[in-house]
């Protein structure tokens, strides 16, 4: 986080204001708060897919995110019953964002977050755009860094879990920086 007043401008939910005032062409960003396992009760950075997908209209105080089998999400997932109106978090690769988030949704998935494959990546959000397919998909997709869903998904095998419980959006301008509980390994 950029430390100031300026800092607190980016910290918003959403950030149209913060980029109309500096004139700067960034992403928007949502925040998530992992609940449960406790090793990984961090707050999260994701961005919102560019041109598909839904918006949240709903704050889920506890909802499960459920990875998805197979992680790629790119067809049938066996362990689909379990993302009914849960949120699957699923691996870059294999096939486009698009196709991703419509598996999760037809699978009842209330949101989808893709992870990068690059589990080094810890910085990096990468862009998500529509495919050449002109197909659509209602429900909100985001980008989470691959540092970020390696350490989410290696908690759970640690803990033998078969879901994290997390609170999102999460309006991170309501909570004081010192309280704001970034992941130790995403340094801004």
């Amino acid at each position: 986080m950029v430390p100031g007043a300026a800092g607190w401008c980016c910290l918003v939910l959403w950030l149209p204001a913060c980029v109309a005032a500096h004139g700067l062409r960034i992403h928007d960003y949502l925040y998530f708060q992992v609940l449960s396992p406790g090793d990984i009760r961090y707050i999260f950075t994701a961005t919102p897919a560019k041109d598909f997908g839904g918006i949240f209209h709903t704050r889920y105080e506890q909802i499960h995110l459920v990875p998805a089998e197979p992680l790629e999400a790119c067809g049938e997932l066996s362990n689909g019953f379990f993302i009914q109106d849960q949120i699957a978090l699923v691996e870059r690769g294999g096939c486009s964002f698009l196709s991703k988030t419509r598996v999760v949704q037809e699978h009842g998935g209330r949101a989808v977050i893709i992870s990068d494959n690059a589990v080094d990546n810890d910085s990096f959000y990468v862009e998500m755009i529509q495919d050449s397919t002109q197909r659509t998909a209602d429900i909100p997709a985001l980008f989470l860094l691959g540092r970020d869903g390696y350490m989410i998904r290696r908690s759970l095998e640690q803990h033998g879990l078969p879901w994290a419980i997390i609170s999102i959006p999460v309006n991170v301008t309501s909570i004081p920086t010192f309280e704001l509980l970034q992941p130790p390994w995403t340094f801004w």
